[in-house]
């Protein structure tokens, strides 16, 4: 597995070497210490989810407040998706500033995305399987979220407004300047 660094320097790109043959392929989808050694601390993930959209469904921006944050580690099973990663941490040089990538199924690109950063994705194919890992535990309380076209944001989520199908909840969130970090 190959890690590099995107433009915000603490997300993380993961490339596993995909081995094929005329059989199929077998991939390493995970190695702890690699990562760990790679990002310079211990992760603990503690629950695996994962999720079927069809196109155009953008779930996010979202993310939990300390104590709840949480680290991801997210890729995509079959099609193919946008993801997204806002830092909000206050204290950045990238304060409010995003990286995005394409992870596919055919790909295998993950997505490590450290606490203090807000996630979401928008569904590029007819349809996508999503997993991702987490370090801490969903708590509701503590649960938040970001307009996901706040024009403060300026996020291109490479699909057309009128095509984007998001949840009730994600059409109510507050912009970024209204957060809750």
């Amino acid at each position: 597995m190959k890690f590099k660094r995107a433009s915000i320097p603490d997300v993380i790109i993961c490339e596993p070497k995909i081995h094929k043959d005329h059989r199929g392929y077998f991939v390493e989808t995970f190695r702890k210490d690699k990562l760990e050694e790679f990002i310079g601390y211990t992760l603990n993930f503690c629950q695996d989810n994962e999720s079927s959209s069809t196109f155009g469904v953008l779930r996010g921006l979202h993310y939990q407040l300390a104590p709840y944050a949480q680290s991801k580690l997210i890729r995509v099973i079959s099609g193919s998706v946008l993801d997204i990663a806002v830092d909000i941490r206050k204290d950045s040089p990238t304060f409010g500033k995003y990286v995005s990538i394409e992870l596919t199924g055919e790909n295998k690109k993950q997505f490590f995305i450290p606490k203090g950063f807000a996630h979401g994705f928008v569904v590029l194919s007819d349809e996508a399987t999503f997993a991702y890992k987490v370090d801490a535990y969903y708590e509701p309380n503590f649960d938040r979220g970001i307009a996901y076209d706040d024009a403060l944001l300026g996020i291109d989520w490479k699909v057309l407004n009128e095509e984007i199908q998001v949840s009730a909840k994600d059409a109510q969130q507050p912009s970024f300047l209204g957060a809750d970090f």
